[in-house]
């Protein structure tokens, strides 16, 4: 192609919310709009671009001519900690400080526009970065929301203001954390069919009216409406009926997922180089895997944000290590809560010659590995996602948020999953393990993870739902003047 003047490109704004699991959906679907034609402004808090620099090293950032980093404080007490912060804190706190930086930052843009950089004309940012939207009415530009969670999560984030209004939650006391009041039946959110408050997202198992994460979401999804359109990475096939009831709640919905298999299409490696771990990844993992047989190594990442009791990890590592398996299991250090994460020395002699220990990965590659066969995880969206497009069943263990919801859905919707009781035990781990790996009920979750995989295959590719998805919100909200096809290379 002819080379565009930087003047007249569209420039975008994107901000995650910072963490990680929300950085990374946004930098590929940033990396996107790049591949497009656009000028991309990528913005992280100042905290988390120290973290990026620190694992991916002094350069990392520097990224391309028409695609840099900037950041915006996040009004937390400055911190060179290297762990996910307090969310409840953070959400607060970036809600109430985040917009004068903002809008200081996106004058700036403007302000430099020249040949080199082209004035702001679009934003898109995290839908729990709804200050966003503030921001761009006062430029005068489309702010587009990008719900990260899954769909089915998201109907039950929108549906959080009912709950409360029908006196569902706040709980009345902690009591009904046990008691079975969480298995009552919720049938009256469309969308949405044989759930109970279990399955919704875990804000509402809370006994104080004014707790933030509760309120922060209500606050979130009833300013979602005002976005000139909602991102979802998932597929149409994949979340119907969620899909179609959040259809006639919100304007222009776009579901352009798996944004791992959009991204997949990007041949520029000057894009592929740019990266988001938060971590650093510890080395050698691939390198392990390529000496095992297919389908033989369990994979165990319980994500970014997971913590466990000492007692926990304990109860996973001898159900891994009497299943006889191999695995690769990703312990971050802060994994445990108000301890480090150590093993018996037991426990490392008996699974030395199958077991690799590792802080952190590269988990788009592993799960493509031939040699996974299975996936312990705590079903976190991104992950879910994943374990799709690497045709991986999964086991779940659940932690917080809407997690609950893709537990659910991927162990009774779709076919792709068993659950692992919060109170973990080293029986039922090995049990669940060996089935996942050889039982009748693994080799039946893997045929449905191959086929949903092949419908996420046909979303993504040219002339599919999220492909055209995609065309569609540059055409009609973020107003692309180039077309340039996905698959093509630049």
């Amino acid at each position: 192609m002819g080379s565009i003047p930087e003047a007249s490109k569209p420039h975008v704004v994107c901000i995650p919310y910072p963490l990680q699991g929300h950085i990374n959906p946004m930098l590929k679907l940033a990396k996107l709009l790049h591949h497009k034609g656009f000028y991309v402004t990528f913005v992280n808090t100042e905290y988390n671009h120290k973290r990026l620099l620190r694992s991916r090293g002094p350069n990392s950032l520097d990224g391309l001519p028409d695609f840099h980093f900037e950041t915006i404080p996040d009004g937390l007490p400055p911190s060179d900690a290297d762990v996910s912060q307090d969310i409840p804190s953070l959400s607060v706190s970036i809600s109430k400080n985040g917009l004068l930086p903002l809008c200081n930052l996106i004058s700036k843009l403007n302000n430099t526009s020249s040949w080199e950089r082209p004035p702001v004309t679009s934003i898109i940012s995290d839908g729990c970065m709804s200050f966003t939207l503030d921001a761009a009415e006062k430029f005068g530009i489309p702010n587009v929301l990008f719900w990260t969670p899954s769909s089915c999560g998201f109907l039950g984030y929108m549906h959080y203001r009912h709950l409360v209004e029908r006196g569902l939650t706040p709980l009345k006391d902690v009591s009904h954390l046990t008691n079975g009041y969480l298995e009552t039946k919720i049938d009256w959110i469309p969308g949405m069919k044989n759930i109970c408050l279990k399955d919704l997202p875990s804000f509402i198992r809370t006994t104080d009216q004014d707790d933030v994460s509760l309120n922060y979401l209500i606050c979130q999804t009833e300013r979602a409406s005002r976005a000139s359109g909602i991102i979802l990475n998932t597929f149409d096939t994949f979340e119907q009926d969620a899909l179609d009831a959040l259809s006639s709640m919100l304007p222009r919905i776009y579901t352009i997922g798996p944004l791992v298999l959009l991204a997949n299409q990007i041949k520029d490696e000057n894009l592929k180089s740019i990266d988001s771990n938060l971590w650093k990844e510890q080395p050698g993992c691939v390198e392990w895997l390529n000496s095992k047989k297919p389908n033989s190594v369990v994979y165990v990442n319980f994500g970014s944000i997971t913590i466990m009791t000492p007692q926990q990890l304990i109860e996973f590592a001898w159900g891994l290590a009497n299943s006889e398996k191999s695995f690769l299991w990703i312990i971050r250090p802060d994994l445990v809560v108000g301890d480090s994460a150590t093993l018996p020395p037991e426990f490392v002699t008996k699974t030395k010659d199958r077991a690799m220990l590792a802080t952190w990965c590269a988990q788009e590659q592993i799960l493509k590995h031939p040699s996974i066969g299975g996936f312990i995880t705590h079903s976190g969206w991104n992950s879910t996602l994943e374990s799709v497009c690497g045709e991986v069943p999964i086991i779940s263990w659940p932690f917080f948020a809407e997690q609950h919801t893709n537990c659910r859905y991927s162990c009774t919707e779709w076919g792709i999953g068993m659950e692992i009781d919060n109170n973990v035990q080293r029986d039922v781990v090995e049990k669940l393990v060996r089935e996942l790996m050889d039982g009748e009920r693994g080799k039946e979750m893997k045929k449905n993870v191959i086929e949903l995989k092949t419908k996420a295959e046909e979303a993504t590719k040219p002339g599919g739902s999220s492909y055209k998805n995609m065309e569609k919100l540059i055409a009609e909200v973020l107003q692309s003047p180039i077309n340039i096809g996905l698959a093509q290379s630049t």
